[in-house]
């Protein structure tokens, strides 16, 4: 069973208990997709030098994040992991990648997981971003998971499309004006991967808005891991197409045959 190759925006960790069209998004998409037989998620919050993935076999929940409610603290996503599986991606990478056993899994990976499969059932692993790569370097990483899709392993790309804290509109979440440059730069991007543009969404860059869109570019990455797995007559299909706050897009797709 080949498993659909997955962006997902993420935003406030609010998101984790809040209920929106987001997150609704998100629990349709889980009730509707095959069960995985696991899930590796490339996570914009963990970045290292060298590539490395988690290897415990109960991950903890990480709180990588600060002044929030009491509440969402409370939450916890308590998956297992999978030595294997993690083995399997050392395996089928074109570089060394190195396990961590102590790492868990940061809300990139949870806070989205929660609502797709809140019965934390499924062993769950997270792949880290080498900060001495390029964004080319990224994509081709990206092309050595197509056989974990075919082999029922959901891959995951989290992070998002414009992502500018600097600029967060604080007093709503969905009320906040979408700013012109991030509505623009995330419009620019869903047409370049409508149009299957990969060249063009590795050298982002050079598009209008980026440097504002993106100040830093590890939320945009994850999204160059899915698309090098897309072959070329699979369809693209967004999932969600939200701005929150003004500007952080939440743009989700999905890739499958």
């Amino acid at each position: 069973m080949k498993m659909p190759a997955l962006f997902i925006g993420h935003g406030s960790p609010m998101n984790i208990i809040e209920e929106n069209n987001y997150t609704r998004s998100l629990m349709s998409l889980g009730n509707n997709l095959p069960k995985p037989a696991a899930i590796l998620v490339v996570s914009a919050h963990w970045q290292t030098r060298g590539t490395y993935i988690t290897s415990a076999e109960l991950p903890p929940t990480i709180y990588d994040f600060y002044g929030f409610p009491e509440e969402l603290y409370q939450e916890s996503y308590p998956c297992p992991g999978s030595l294997k599986i993690a083995r399997r991606v050392q395996d089928l990478m074109q570089t060394e990648v190195s396990g961590d056993s102590t790492r868990g899994i940061d809300h990139a990976g949870w806070a989205v997981l929660k609502h797709m499969y809140p019965q934390a059932d499924i062993p769950t692993l997270q792949l880290s971003l080498d900060v001495r790569r390029s964004p080319q370097e990224h994509y081709e990483l990206g092309k050595n998971f197509v056989r974990l899709r075919e082999e029922g392993v959901l891959i995951i790309g989290s992070g998002n499309i414009v992502h500018n804290l600097s600029q967060l509109d604080f007093s709503s979440m969905y009320g906040a004006k979408v700013y012109p440059w991030a509505a623009a730069f995330d419009k620019t991007i869903a047409e370049l991967l409508v149009n299957h543009d990969h060249a063009s969404l590795i050298a982002y860059e050079n598009l209008p808005y980026a440097n504002i869109s993106l100040p830093t570019n590890e939320h945009y990455l994850p999204m160059l891991y899915t698309i090098a797995m897309q072959a070329e007559h699979e369809k693209l299909r967004f999932i969600c197409t939200d701005i929150q706050n003004g500007s952080i897009a939440m743009r989700s797709f999905m890739i499958s045959d």
